[in-house]
């Protein structure tokens, strides 16, 4: 099934509050928007995911502070990277965490991809490290603590414009 939008994020992160809102305001929209939420992760769902990300038109990438911590959104990162170089557009939203933390692999993430180095296969973190520095250098949109996407302000909202 092809979509308009993969969303990759970190479920505890966001899952409960700002995905939820972009995608509910996504799909009002009627934009086609793919989101896990919360299937199990296994190599047969994780394949599909794959497939999912190169079939749809974009992906978004909302980072946030645990974001670089599960391995699978570093694989899912990968591939959206790999999607990319086919011209897949790609968009970032920096989820109360600083872009140049992402793309420098500074703070929570520099601490994962270094606790991921112990037990993963070095070229596999290697393509993660690239795959965040590629991302985290695109122009995204930011959000901070306390701010809350709801039905006043998602007319305007800029992602929506953007596409």
């Amino acid at each position: 099934m092809n979509f308009d939008i993969f969303l990759s994020f970190r479920g505890e992160d966001t899952h409960l509050g700002f995905i939820g809102h972009l995608y509910n305001t996504l799909v009002r929209q009627g934009i086609h928007t793919f989101i896990d939420d919360n299937l199990p992760r296994g190599e047969q769902i994780f394949a599909q995911l794959l497939k999912t990300i190169e079939s749809s038109t974009i992906s978004i990438v909302v980072f946030s502070e645990n974001y670089a911590s599960a391995t699978w959104c570093l694989d899912e990162l990968a591939k959206i990277v790999e999607c990319k170089k086919n011209d897949q557009l790609v968009r970032s939203i920096f989820y109360n965490v600083d872009p140049s933390g992402v793309r420098n692999r500074k703070g929570k993430f520099g601490k994962a991809l270094a606790k991921h180095e112990k037990v993963k296969d070095n070229n596999k973190v290697q393509r993660w490290r690239e795959a965040l520095t590629e991302v985290g250098n695109i122009s995204g949109w930011h959000y901070h603590y306390g701010y809350v996407l709801n039905d006043h302000s998602c007319a305007n909202f800029s992602i929506l414009m953007a596409l």
